[in-house]
Formats: C-alpha cells, structure tokens, sequence
C-alpha cells in the first residue's frame, strides 16, 4: 500500500468575499504584516497537521481515522495561482476550495473560478463565508458549524437555509448539483457546501474535515507518494542583490536537497542550476522562515538558487543527474510550451506567468476575442511600437494582465496609435478589452461617416435666412442622413448647389448634423434665389464610387431611401449611373 502525501489545496473566489479571512482562520493566525527582508518573510503555503485537525475536533476523531500526514494550502488565493500550479498541463492543486459570500451568492469572480475549475476539472468544495452577517444572527462562542446552527433562533435558520438555496441554484445553472454538507448521503454526485464564518472560526474544523474525508476518500491515485526526481511548481520569483534568486514553490514530487543540479525555465530559455539553500514555514507560526538541508513533497519550500536567473513564474523545476539532462531539458520544454490558440488577427496579451497567460487566455476566448500573440512580462516600448504599426486597427491593443509598463513604454504611448489596458483581475481585464474593442469600433464608425458622405436632404427654412450670398447663411432642416463641413450639394435637377462651410447650433460650431435637428449652415459658391431657393429639397452630393459601399452599410430606410433618390437625379445624365457591377 502506497503513503499518501499531504493534499494541495488552493483557494478561489470573488474579491471582498473572504478568500485571505479563511487562510488566517485555517492557519489560526492573522499575520497582516510580513516582515521585510529577503528569506524572512512567510512562504505561500500553510501545511495543518492532522494534530491539528484532531485537536479542533474537540477528541471527535482519532489519528487512526486518517491516512493522510495533513494539508497544505497554498497562502496566495485566488484563481491565477491555481493556474500557475501546473504539472504536466494540468492542475497541480489536488482540490480546490471555492469561496463564497453567502449575502452576495455567485458574483463575476466566482462564475470565472468555475470556468477555471471545470477546465481543469478539479474536485472542489464550497466555503458559504459570512454566516454572521445574516439578518437575526446571535453571537455564540460555539466553533462548530453543527452545534453553532442549533442555538440560532428560528427567523435566523429561515434567512441562512434562503441564502443557503439560493447558491444551490445558481450552482445547478453551472452545471453542478451541490447541497449543505451535512445533508450529503453520496459525495460523489454534490458538491459540499460548508457555511463558515470566518471572522468567528465558525464551521473551520468542518472545512478541514470535509477537505480531508474527500482526499483520503477519492483521491488516493493522485495523492500518492511518487518516488523519483523531485519536482515544484513556481508561484513566485524574487531576485536579491545580496541573496540572489530565490523561487517560491510547490515541492510535488520528491525530495530535494542543498547542492542538488535543477533545470529551472527563464526568460533566454531552459537553465541549469543548483540549490544553494532550502525554506520552509515554521511550525509554530511564525513570520519567519526555517532553513532546512532537505525538503519532502509536498511542502511549500523557498529555494535559494546559485545563479542570478530571471526565472519564469508559473513554470517547472525539475531535479537532474548526470544521466537524465537532455530528457529534463525536452520534458521542462514541453511542460513549459504556452498552450494558445493564436490567430492572425487579435489583441496582443502579456501577463506575469505562464499560468495566468493562459487562464486569461482561455477567458478570452469565451468571448471570442481573438489573440494574435501571448507572452510573459511587463509592457515594453517594442510591444507599443510594434503593435501601433499593425494594418488592422482593431489589433492595436494590448492587454495586461498584472503587468506594469515600463517607463519607456509610457513615453512611446504618447506618440503612437496603440491601446493599452491592464488589470490584475481577469474578468476586469475582458471586460476592459471588451469596451475597448466597442469604443474603437464606434469611433472608426464614426470617422468613415465623417469621411464618406452620407445621402442626405435638407431645406431651407424661409423664416431664417441670415444671408444670401459669399457664403449664403441660412437655417435649415435636416430631413434624412448626415450632413458634414464640406460636404457638396446637388439641386433635383442634379446641378451644382454649393458646399457646407460651416454648421452652427446656436453659439456651437458642429462638424455635422444628424436627420431630425435644425442648424444653420453657411454654403459657399452660390446665391440664393439663384442657384438654390428656400422650401426647395437639396441633397448631399455623392460620387459613384461609395454608391456599392453604402449599399453594404447598415443604413436606415430613410437615408436609404435618399440614397436611391440621388441615384435617379444622377441618372437624368447617365443611365447607368450606380449600377451595381
């Protein structure tokens, strides 16, 4: 019979729900403030011993009732981070906890975390968080979700169970079936909802209990101590003048030890190094971090590195021998290929590991925003100036995803023509990508209006003549289109009628005016009474060129039907004027 290893755990869900609150309540500490310095801030993992769950459980369980040495949850919530714990493409977590207000139900972040779970299709369990916010909640020293729902009084159980249901349902829409866990007879069907409060330790013990029963009880495959060459997932990278590089990671698989060779991946490609020193969190909770000779999966583990190496984020590290070099080399490339779906056209995306470029990757692509090239890092001057000359004018933008933009980067933006937008929320981010492709859309609508003359009508109104000639100012109607400054008008009987100056409303000068308003222009190069004469139509000249091409357009029956009667004036001098090739 194999030894389990000790699951890994991530936490996701919306922001301002109470993914850090349950961490510190698990943890049973509320470190706010790291300390600063190189090695002795905190690692990104807390691992609960099963001592521990025995001892929240009041004596209820004994250690013989678990198979597991304990849990390790990974400190850094949210749903980038599960995506940057990857091992051989697919989830490194073993399970996920999906972090839910239960006032607020299901919001933006949390439908995306689902996304992110049913790609990886990861096993996870709900956490319904701030059960003391709902309405008739009475306080109560009770730490037990169980006993804690028994002293509550009856108008408090009718809102709880109403919210409760509420988050089943939304769940069902998702796709999974999901119920109260101690109402749960087959685990395998539900998903497990477990209300908490988490600013009262309240149902704690039951998350880890409920986390522990399901990984012992279906997930001894993946949880099974492999033997072989040790391996990690980097979360995050620091480098340090006076330390050097050092590698926040999850030990997977293996052992891994000071002075061991690694093959780590960075921004010039595959790297060979070796451990220089080894981190783990302290047992007894504190902001400092232990030196160790040795570390055994799964752990979170500080690695210290020989070499200054701008390692990337989101990537592998593989320990090697003399004997396996080149099979880690082609192993750490495959694992570290991005796996995108570019397209010719799309947006340019940059983000800070490999993990979140493809989590953002795969969000954009539910809205079917294409993506012309993907890579790791800050926003460059290159990346402007190479985007800002591209053909498409919809490809000129760049999407970041918890990235910043160098100075020099900021500076090329000013004179050149490339869209630039960034968060550190994923969902933020495509929406913001999503009003930048509408807004640029409109505006290159709104610029072939006022570059393409549009079929238009107008008449002048005889109450307001201002002036009759060089340039005759009058007010007029605008019955049908668009007109514009410098647009050139035709009379019925097709002869020249003059050219738009200039448009007012009242004290506004306009560049156009749209079918339904009253303004008054000034027309150069003809008289009135001459040329053109009050309560006669006069309609926005067009060349047969742009005839095809605002037939194509959307036009509204109106302009569309003045389209048709410029094509029959035209036609007075030439019979196959506007015909369709």
């Amino acid at each position: 019979m194999s030894t389990l290893r000790q699951p890994i755990i991530s936490v996701l869900g919306h922001v301002d729900h109470g993914k850090t609150s349950i961490l510190d309540a698990i943890r049973g500490t509320t470190i706010t403030s790291r300390e600063a310095g190189g090695i002795t801030q905190r690692i990104a993992a807390t691992e609960i011993n099963i001592d521990r769950i025995i001892e929240l459980s009041g004596g209820k369980y004994k250690k013989n009732m678990f198979k597991i040495p304990g849990l390790l949850f990974v400190d850094t919530p949210g749903h980038v981070a599960f995506s940057n714990m990857r091992s051989r493409g697919g989830a490194l977590a073993d399970i996920a906890i999906l972090v839910i207000d239960i006032n607020d139900g299901l919001m933006p972040q949390t439908i995306e975390s689902i996304n992110i779970l049913k790609k990886f299709k990861s096993p996870f369990i709900i956490v319904a968080n701030k059960i003391d916010l709902i309405p008739f909640y009475s306080k109560t020293d009770e730490k037990s979700f169980s006993e804690f729902i028994k002293g509550q009084r009856n108008e408090y159980v009718m809102e709880f169970e109403k919210r409760v249901y509420e988050i089943v349902n939304q769940m069902y829409i998702q796709g999974f079936p999901s119920e109260r866990f101690d109402r749960i007879s087959d685990f395998k069907k539900s998903i497990p909802i477990v209300p908490v409060s988490a600013k009262y330790n309240i149902g704690i013990m039951e998350i880890l209990l409920t986390v522990s029963g399901l990984a012992q009880r279906f997930l001894t495959e993946s949880i099974s101590t492999v033997d072989g060459k040790a391996r990690a997932s980097i979360l995050e990278t620091r480098r340090d003048e006076s330390i050097g590089t050092t590698l926040d990671a999850i030990l997977y698989q293996g052992t891994i030890k000071t002075g061991d060779p690694i093959l780590v991946n960075t921004s010039t490609g595959i790297q060979e190094t070796k451990v220089r020193a080894l981190f783990v969190n302290r047992s007894n909770r504190s902001s400092k971090a232990e030196e160790r000779k040795s570390v055994t999966s799964a752990s979170g583990v500080r690695i210290v590195i020989s070499d200054k190496l701008d390692v990337i984020p989101g990537t592998t590290l593989l320990q090697i021998d003399s004997q396996n070099i080149q099979e880690a080399r082609n192993e750490l490339m495959e694992e570290t290929t991005v796996k995108i779906d570019l397209s010719e056209n799309g947006i340019t995306l940059k983000a800070d590991t490999l993990g979140s470029l493809e989590a953002v990757a795969y969000e954009l692509s539910q809205k079917n925003i294409g993506i012309r090239t993907a890579t790791i890092g800050e926003i460059s001057r290159r990346d402007i100036i190479d985007v800002s000359t591209l053909p498409e004018q919809m490809d000129r933008v760049i999407a970041g995803f918890n990235v910043g933009i160098s100075a020099d980067a900021k500076s090329a933006l000013q004179s050149n023509d490339t869209g630039v937008v960034t968060s550190n929320i994923i969902y933020g981010l495509v929406n913001d990508v999503e009003h930048w492709i509408k807004s640029r859309k409109e505006e290159m609508e709104e610029d072939r209006k006022q570059g393409m003359p549009v079929p238009s009508r107008i008449r002048i109104i005889p109450e307001y003549i201002f002036r009759a000639a060089k340039p005759v100012i009058v007010g007029v109607k605008v019955l049908s289109g668009r007109i514009k400054v410098g647009d050139n008008l035709i009379r019925t009987d097709g002869k020249y009628a003059g050219t738009i100056k200039s448009i007012r409303e009242g004290e506004i000068s306009k560049k156009f005016a749209d079918a339904g308003v009253e303004v008054a222009v000034a027309i150069d190069g003809v008289t009135l009474n001459r040329q053109i004469f009050p309560d006669q139509d006069i309609y926005v000249d067009i060349t047969e060129d742009v005839v095809k091409t605002l037939r194509g357009n959307s036009l509204d029956d109106e302009t569309m039907k003045t389209l048709e009667e410029i094509i029959k004036i035209k036609r007075k001098e030439n019979i196959f004027w506007g015909t369709r090739v």
